[in-house]
Order: C-alpha cells, then sequence, then structure tokens
C-alpha cells in the first residue's frame, strides 16, 4: 500500500502553486491515483474523518484531484467557475493541519470543470458541503491554505475545542 507522508503546515512546498498535467505525463496518473486513494484512506482511517486530497499535499506539484464521496472520482487540471456570489461561513479542516480547524467562508455553489483519465472534458454542479470541499482542494493547487483564508484571528481552533454540531 503506497501511503505516501502528508506535507504538514510549516512545510514551505504547500504553498507552490502546482502545474498542468500535461498530455505526455498521463501515464503516471493511475500510480498517483494509488498513492491519493492510499494515503487519504490511511488519514481516514487515523482521524475519521478526510473526502478529498489534492496531489500537492504529498509533494507531487500536478493540478490533481482525489475525492471519494460516493464513489472515486479523479480531476485532471481542474477549473472552478460559476462561483456564486453566496457565501456560507464553517469551520474547514485539512489533512495537512489534523488538529486544527479554521473559520472561513466559501461560495455556496460553484462548477468545476476537469478532465478524467480518459481524456473527456466533464464538469459537476457543486452545493454546499461539495462545493466547499472542492474550493479547499482547489486551493491547494494554487498553494493556498485555509489559514489564508481565515475570517479573523480568532478563527482558529482545536478540533478536540468545537463541537462536532458547530462544524
Amino acid at each position: 500500500m503506497p501511503v505516501r507522508p502528508i506535507l504538514l503546515l510549516g512545510n514551505p512546498d504547500l504553498y507552490r502553486r502546482s502545474m498542468p498535467v500535461e498530455s505526455d505525463e498521463m501515464g503516471a496518473i493511475p500510480q498517483l491515483v494509488t498513492d491519493l486513494h492510499d494515503t487519504m484512506m490511511a488519514f481516514r482511517a487515523r482521524y475519521g474523518c478526510g473526502r478529498a486530497i489534492a496531489a500537492p499535499q504529498i509533494g507531487v506539484f500536478k493540478r490533481v484531484i482525489y475525492m471519494y464521496v460516493d464513489k472515486p472520482v479523479v480531476l485532471i487540471n481542474p477549473e472552478l467557475v460559476n462561483l456564486s456570489n453566496e457565501l456560507m461561513e464553517l469551520w474547514d479542516d485539512c489533512m495537512s493541519f489534523p488538529d486544527l480547524l479554521v473559520r472561513v467562508q466559501r461560495h455556496q455553489s460553484c462548477t468545476i470543470r476537469y478532465t478524467e483519465f480518459s481524456g473527456a472534458a466533464c464538469s459537476m454542479d457543486l452545493m454546499n458541503d461539495l462545493s466547499e470541499l472542492l474550493q479547499h482542494e482547489y486551493d491547494h493547487l494554487d498553494g493556498i491554505l485555509a489559514t489564508q483564508r481565515a475570517i479573523d484571528g480568532r478563527s482558529f481552533a482545536l478540533r478536540s475545542e468545537v463541537p462536532s454540531q458547530h462544524r
């Protein structure tokens, strides 16, 4: 099982912008997806959460997101569009700082366009928690962490200090 180390808060590489996957690099994507899946599942087993992971979180600076909510979805070279004007406020968590929650605002809905393994162009219209999730992962591709999107200086809490109904 190729579980990779997750880069943690404080690692300067988390702030690097990822590069697009070029057509001649598509052959490496299946192994990357296996690594993302196994790493996320190991995190889920340890912390009881984790629905998606971006390639830069395991030190691969390519524009790839792996999401497993109801089924696995691989988003290659995603692009966020149609961000709603309506915002929602929530406690955001991250595999790169598993014990920390950050209060942020995210767009309530958005569309994400991406390429799948076959090379086909796809898109998904997202609402609420999935919209927030993909905005979070997309930020990783641009080297942006939830800590940079904190609402204010009091928008940080240890996971153990925020009741689950308020997350």
